[in-house]
């Protein structure tokens, strides 16, 4: 037993292709690619504000030692 070679991969990938049936992987696909997008575009719009409080509060930190 070495590992997973690329034959297994591809017996895998068969098994799979013909227990789901090529529509319903096409769709899956599509959904789970739906659903990163939307984590990395909820992630991005969480750290701006993040950065801009950071920001913020440097600048008032800056203020006080004055």
């Amino acid at each position: 037993m070495e590992g997973l070679s690329i034959t297994k991969l591809l017996v895998v990938g068969a098994l799979i292709v013909l227990l789901f049936g090529t529509k319903k992987l096409r769709s899956l696909g599509g959904d789970l690619g739906a659903a990163i997008k939307g984590f990395k575009k909820s992630m991005n719009d969480d750290s701006a504000p993040a950065q801009q409080t950071q920001a913020d509060d440097a600048a008032r930190i800056a203020d006080r030692k004055e």
